[in-house]
């Protein structure tokens, strides 16, 4: 450790501390857990010249403000926000210079709903299973932040980056298309179930979080009623409970589940659905690949 902290000014609804996760412990029921936006974390993470593994925060909806006590470079992106230092607008997607004792604000999310806040050196907070990533499905990790913390800042090693990346996914606040390889459990659904999907009219629930996207619209209809053994869930598995709405897992999903599974969105269409706000449309696009 630096010995340099991050002060919480100010949480905002849900921010966590996130990095790219612990992947290998689904045999003992601990998700991945991570940045649900990789590419965004990814990318703030090189605007300050940190590794890709370093720890930062993903913020949610309204954003949230820091004060550290030395100096440090930041990048936020992911969700499109105002950005402020010390009430002065800073630049989003680009690296900004923070001065000690500085109050960095970043402001309520205008397209998408999650912003990612790197700081050369990363959050230096204790690992557990190999990362800093809060899981709120298990709870391991750090707890979200509340205000009057402190984190841990760790030493930077290297500048900031030139310039911008772009992000691999459309406008954010549109129409959400994810597409959809058919299975493991296809065969539970009527035929015809997935043009039905595909054809149906879905909307983002406001019971969506970092476990599952969910849905709202027309249910799909099963031909097997018969419980189902839990089974083994990878990130992306779109799950069908009992409602027949159907359930996209995120990063924090359970490692087992018991619905069957009609469907997996590819990994790299996850990141989009983490920025899906309420009230978005969701169209599945089977694919046979």
């Amino acid at each position: 450790m630096s010995g340099a902290v991050l002060a919480v000014v100010r949480a905002g609804a849900l921010t966590t501390v996130q990095d790219l996760g612990r992947p290998g412990y689904a045999h003992l029921g601990v998700p991945a857990s991570g940045a649900l936006d990789r590419p965004a974390h990814l990318l703030a993470n090189r605007l300050v010249g940190n590794s890709p593994d370093a720890a930062g925060l993903e913020t949610t909806v309204t954003g949230c403000a820091i004060r550290p006590s030395r100096p440090l470079v930041a990048a936020v992106t992911g969700a499109a926000c105002p950005v402020r230092v010390d009430g002065r607008p800073a630049a989003w997607g680009a690296p900004v210079r923070v001065p000690a004792g500085a109050v960095l604000d970043v402001g309520a999310a205008t397209c998408g709903i999650r912003s990612y806040v790197a700081f050369a050196g990363g959050l230096d907070l204790p690992p557990v299973l190999g990362s800093r990533a809060a899981d709120l499905l298990s709870g391991l990790g750090p707890a979200p932040l509340v205000d009057g913390a402190e984190l841990p800042l760790g030493r930077a090693r290297f500048g900031p980056a030139g310039g911008c990346d772009v992000l691999p996914y459309g406008p954010l606040g549109a129409e959400l298309v994810l597409p959809l390889v058919p299975g493991p459990r296809a065969d539970w659904f009527a035929p015809g179930a997935l043009r039905a999907l595909a054809r149906g009219r879905y909307t983002v629930s406001p019971a969506s979080n970092r476990i599952g996207l969910r849905t709202l619209g027309p249910p799909v209809a099963r031909v097997r009623h018969e419980e189902l053994p839990s089974e083994g869930m990878v990130l992306g598995a779109v799950q069908v409970p009992p409602d027949g709405r159907p359930v996209v897992f995120l990063a924090d999903h359970p490692t087992t589940g018991g619905y069957p599974v009609i469907g997996v969105v590819p990994s790299p269409a996850v990141a989009a659905a983490g920025q899906a706000a309420p009230g978005t449309p969701v169209r599945f696009a089977p694919t046979s690949a």
